[in-house]
């Protein structure tokens, strides 16, 4: 597989740069001039329910499900096109498009803070076609964090560990937990360390809450919140699924210490997040014109997706499948359950072990 390395980087203007994982001596550098890519995203956050300054939670639900453009075809198909165009240069659509005409491509993005909440996989970069359907597409963590010198990442074998929608004074999420996910032991602040230490896979299913500063960004558990500072030292299972609001927060920041670099330094190889607050059934049902539940609920089905591609031997390409199914079934009816509002809040973190480097238990300074 066709491996490259696609980078953002904020300094006054946009600079992108991307370097093929084969050919590491020639990377490419461009300066996306910030008055052509500043619109489009500013366009894309009035879109999505993450609560901008001075907003309520409310106001920001009201805001992007009763008006946003991730609720019509016909607008977000138009603003995807715009965000393509502004994020990927000529040059490098060219080499992107001749990589997947000679076989599979992974392109694995590290966004910059202003484009951290960039939904990748749902870009067009064909008429038909978004990115999922010509790419493996994955979120890159910055090299400090994947490569870190004491990082060890954990083997993949062992049992699941989950908190699924834990009692905190936050409320619950989920309307109903689905039915194969029930069975599972929901974990508390004091069980979750011991836990996670003999665990294949870590599933959350709840609240995130963010801060001034990404060390402090908080998981809520039935006995307290739980922070990224709190989590450095752990021991962190392979793969790991935050399914709650924003909790891919991290490159949102200029320093890269949220939770997903703490689940990453902590041994992980494969973290699923999402970019923006997720939309519950219940707000979904108040403010989207037209929408009618499914039978399963549509936040449900989404964490079912994901807790499936964990068990897949590929999360990353699991995931997309459903992104892509997803994508085409919105592009086809339209259907309000199936806005990239949900599927397009998710992206993976791929952060493998550095060549030469042994797997094993995380040992991190606490």
């Amino acid at each position: 597989m066709t491996t490259v390395q696609v980078t953002y980087v904020d300094a006054g203007e946009l600079y992108i740069s991307w370097r093929w994982e084969h050919d590491p001596e020639h990377p490419r550098a461009l300066i996306l001039p910030r008055d052509r890519v500043g619109p489009p995203l500013a366009e894309l956050a009035a879109a999505l329910p993450t609560p901008r300054p001075g907003e309520s939670a409310h106001q920001a639900l009201t805001r992007a499900l009763a008006h946003g453009a991730l609720t019509d075809r016909d607008t977000e198909r138009a603003l995807s096109w715009r965000l393509t165009g502004v994020l990927f240069p000529s040059q490098l659509g060219q080499e992107l498009h001749a990589a997947h005409e000679r076989g599979p491509l992974h392109v694995r993005i590290q966004p910059s803070p202003s484009t951290a909440q960039v939904p990748w996989e749902s870009l067009r970069m064909e008429e038909e076609e978004r990115f999922v359907h010509t790419a493996k597409v994955s979120i890159l963590t910055p090299a400090t964090v994947r490569n870190a010198v004491a990082r060890r990442v954990s083997p993949g074998a062992g049992p699941v560990a989950a908190v699924v929608d834990p009692p905190t004074p936050l409320g619950r999420v989920l309307g109903q937990v689905p039915e194969s996910l029930a069975a599972l032991e929901v974990l508390d602040r004091d069980t979750l360390r011991p836990a996670l230490a003999e665990a294949g896979r870590f599933l959350y299913v709840g609240h995130v809450t963010t801060a001034a500063h990404a060390l402090d960004a908080r998981l809520h558990l039935a006995q307290g919140p739980l922070t990224a500072a709190d989590l450095l030292g752990w021991r962190i299972p392979n793969r790991t699924a935050l399914i709650a609001c924003e909790s891919g927060g991290d490159h949102r920041y200029a320093e890269p210490s949220g939770l997903v670099a703490a689940l990453v330094h902590g041994g992980a190889e494969y973290v699923t997040a999402t970019r923006w607050v997720l939309p519950t059934d219940a707000g979904l049902t108040r403010l989207f014109p037209g929408f009618q539940p499914p039978a399963q609920g549509v936040l449900s089905a989404a964490v079912l997706a994901v807790h499936e591609a964990q068990e897949q031997p590929d999360p990353v390409a699991a995931l997309n499948a459903w992104q892509r199914a997803q994508a085409e079934g919105w592009d086809s009816t339209g259907a309000p359950e199936l806005t990239p509002l949900v599927w397009g809040a998710f992206g993976v973190a791929h952060a493998p072990a550095p060549p030469g480097a042994q797997a094993g238990p995380a040992r991190m300074p606490i």
